[in-house]
């Protein structure tokens, strides 16, 4: 199968596409003016009531793009869940049910967030309730509600797969697969994705229908408008380093990557006992515990995060001065999404790589792969 781009969009701006008053709106006060390349390419399209695939990264406005002809789409006054939006994380699910929430201000589509970590009670209610029209969930807590009967999938005629290569990566593909085939064969599918694997291509074969397939090149760009520069730094040194980093700006707003979870727990340990205002993001987290991390984070009560990949991806707090790669990451699509983070709606941002002796190989390895330079640069001295 061949992945082709749409010809040049011609909507300049998001008054252009037929939408509601309403939803034009709601758009208007989200401060939007000119829609991004995956947004012009896709939402004509699943305004339409095509299926569509998407290839694009994280950052590139994929999550209006689905959800403005979501909100569209849907009927106030039909009982049901009517729309289910399938993510491969906690954070993503809340960051999409939010936007719906803003989305639809003026004619109100009300979500249920489905994910594990908080109490399925109250998810149960609002299911029973009759103005919950859209379902936003991970595939766990979703295929869970289909086991207890609590979560009933006839009347979806819109769904949305984000972030598939991910979910694929996290081993939810059997249980995608399960929920799926509780949807109707009618339904309209929207499938998002930065990488198209083969298994990807056979669920879009198996689930939808001649879908219309956009390409967005958005990685480069990302890399692009983020400063990098990266210091050879002993090991034992690397928190030293850290904190020299820290002190040298003013009012920093910091992530601070780590490969693992016990390692992020160690260095969150240490910032703290040595009076650094810090937060904790890892995969262990409960939701409760990681929504207050990030709203502490995201209004600058605390100014550093020290976090694991799951903050790679589907975080969007737009004044994150610098991303602070402690640990190597993976490869070089981590490092992008990790970067990403930084330089948010057209801001300056700076990413900083800590690299040990025994990771130089490694990190040139990663970066001869970028479309530029990454420099290397002396630290600050302390004061």
């Amino acid at each position: 199968m061949t992945i082709e781009a749409l010809p040049e969009a011609t909507h300049a701006s998001f008054s252009d596409f037929p939408v509601s008053g309403a939803t034009r709106k709601a758009i208007s006060e989200q401060g939007w003016d000119v829609p991004t390349e995956i947004q012009n390419l896709t939402i004509p399209a699943l305004l339409d009531g095509e299926d569509v695939v998407g290839l694009a990264q994280t950052g590139s406005g994929k999550t209006a793009a689905f959800l403005i002809p979501l909100v569209e789409a849907m009927e106030r006054n039909a009982r049901g869940i009517q729309a289910l939006i399938i993510t491969p994380t906690r954070e993503l699910a809340s960051q999409a049910a939010d936007e719906l929430k803003s989305l639809s201000r003026h004619e109100p589509v009300k979500p249920v967030v489905l994910c594990g970590g908080t109490s399925i009670k109250p998810q149960i209610n609002a299911l029973r309730g009759r103005a919950t029209k859209v379902a936003v969930g991970t595939p766990g807590r979703i295929l869970d509600h289909l086991q207890r009967g609590t979560l009933q999938l006839g009347s979806v005629k819109y769904l949305v797969l984000d972030e598939a290569d991910r979910m694929l990566d996290m081993g939810f593909a059997p249980d995608v697969g399960r929920i799926l085939s509780h949807t109707p064969d009618a339904r309209q599918t929207a499938l998002f994705s930065a990488t198209m694997p083969k298994e990807i291509k056979g669920i879009v074969n198996r689930h939808m229908r001649s879908p219309r397939w956009v390409a967005v090149e958005t990685s480069a760009p990302t890399v692009d408008t983020v400063e990098q520069v990266y210091y050879r730094v002993d090991g034992k040194e690397k928190t030293t380093a850290l904190k020299t980093l820290i002190d040298a700006e003013e009012k920093p707003l910091v992530i601070v990557f780590r490969r693992t979870k016990r390692g992020a727990k160690n260095l969150h340990r240490q910032l703290e006992r040595q009076g650094y205002k810090a937060g904790l993001l890892h995969g262990g987290k409960t939701q409760s515990q990681r929504t207050k991390a990030l709203e502490s984070f995201n209004m600058g009560r605390t100014r550093i995060l020290v976090a694991t990949n799951v903050a790679a991806r589907g975080l969007d707090i737009p004044n994150v001065s610098h991303v602070i790669n402690y640990d190597l990451p993976e490869d070089v699509d981590t490092y992008v999404h990790r970067i990403g983070r930084t330089a948010r709606a057209g801001k300056h941002g700076v990413a900083v790589s800590l690299i040990g002796e025994a990771e130089v190989r490694e990190f040139r390895q990663i970066t001869k792969r970028l479309p530029v330079e990454v420099r290397e640069s002396r630290l600050p001295k302390s004061a």
